[in-house]
């Protein structure tokens, strides 16, 4: 591993990003189960996290984790149904759930077969249920991210309003290799987190991850900017071909 700042690290290859990924996720479950009785993980979708789920899911991994202290939410969904192949549910379910002994209570899946709008009502009060006040939703201990080459994160599309007051939202506009709508989380509850990750891997991402780091702010065009955990702590995990540029 390499270091090309104090919270952006740099692997050789895909393979050893989702290790040391896993190995991440790992030490803050243990930290936060004891500290806090429970590990709240915010889990992303995309091709990114496809390894570090599928390395969650066996030994050695799967092992180090207490499971039945875990529980699952998702940043955002796409508006399709669970079984559906763009689920992000689906895709976690399918490489990493069905693998460990997470209990089906812990899993808080978003209920994407509601309309848009219904559906990110219900995941607020899910969010509420689990808050941590004075917060009203969960202060989450880890937050996986990816970016997409427009500069996208989660549900969080270019030209996203500025300061959004909800901590879920059903956003329309044609993401890049998504459909046309999704229901997010909002900076408000990603930025309240205790720890982000934003993982790229690959060099079609170099590009945006260079400008995102190291040009000019432009949060409403490249909505990744707007992740900034206010009292948390945020790290890149890259791979050589998404440094490249950096």
């Amino acid at each position: 591993m390499a270091s090309i700042g104090p919270d952006v690290r740099v692997f050789k290859d895909p393979a050893a990003l989702g290790e040391a990924a896993a190995v991440v996720l790992a030490e803050t479950a243990n930290r936060a189960v004891a500290d806090r009785g429970r590990f709240s993980l915010c889990l992303s979708g995309g091709h990114t996290p496809q390894l570090l789920y599928s390395l969650l899911a066996q030994s050695p991994h799967r092992d180090l984790i207490q499971w039945e202290r875990v529980h699952a939410f998702w940043g955002d969904d796409r508006c399709v149904p669970a079984e559906d192949l763009n689920s992000n549910y689906r895709m976690a379910q399918e490489l990493l759930l069905r693998h460990v002994p997470l209990p089906p209570g812990n899993i808080h899946r978003i209920r994407t077969e509601l309309e848009p709008e219904l559906a990110a009502e219900d995941y607020t009060l899910v969010l509420r249920k689990y808050a941590e006040p004075p917060l009203e939703w969960p202060r989450f201990d880890l937050v996986l991210l990816g970016v997409g080459e427009d500069g996208h994160t989660a549900g969080l599309l270019p030209g996203f309003p500025e300061e959004p007051r909800s901590p879920m939202l059903a956003v329309g506009g044609q993401g890049q290799g998504g459909t046309a709508c999704r229901i997010t989380m909002t900076p408000l509850v990603f930025n309240s987190a205790r720890l982000v990750v934003l993982m790229a891997q690959g060099a079609d991402k170099s590009r945006i991850i260079a400008r995102v780091l190291y040009g000019n702010t432009q949060a409403e065009l490249l909505p990744v900017q707007r992740i900034n955990p206010q009292d948390g702590h945020l790290v890149w995990m890259l791979d050589a071909g998404a440094a490249n540029r950096a």
